[in-house]
């Protein structure tokens, strides 16, 4: 008999995304969650003469992009937590992603949201926001086999 290998399956509803532990729910059809590093690591410098260099940044701040539906109820979470920033200068909060099954984590002591773009059209859009971060915990991992 042959050795049967299970087949995996993915469940969007596996992926938690909090801030200031609030749960963000009510995510885009597709793509709803981008976390991309905010500066290259390396930058490579050539020279006139051809001589090449590089820089190691010690930046591990990233930016981090969550798509809800426009009738998302985070959507009034995430609006109030950039109020209060802009207001106060205090919305800096924890921003939490976490894919279950694959053990993917990304974790960030200090994040606050961006003021989001808004347009609204026939049907139910979706509704984009914008998280920066300061340094990412040491415990971020990105879950990619290979």
């Amino acid at each position: 008999m042959a050795s049967q290998e299970l087949m995996p399956t993915y469940d969007p509803k596996r992926v938690v995304i909090t801030f200031g532990g609030a749960p963000i729910q009510g995510f885009a059809e597709d793509s709803f969650v981008e976390c991309a590093p905010a500066e290259e690591k390396f930058e490579r410098k050539v020279g006139a003469d051809g001589e090449i260099a590089r820089s190691f940044h010690n930046n591990d701040c990233y930016d981090v992009t969550v798509t809800l539906l426009q009738t998302s109820l985070s959507n009034n979470t995430l609006s109030k937590a950039y109020a209060y920033d802009k207001a106060t200068g205090k919305g800096l909060q924890e921003l939490s992603i976490t894919e279950i099954d694959s053990g993917s984590k990304h974790f960030f002591p200090q994040a606050w949201v961006e003021r989001p773009s808004w347009a609204r059209g026939k049907n139910v859009g979706e509704q984009p926001w914008v998280f920066h971060t300061g340094h990412a915990s040491e415990e971020t991992t990105n879950g990619i086999a290979g």
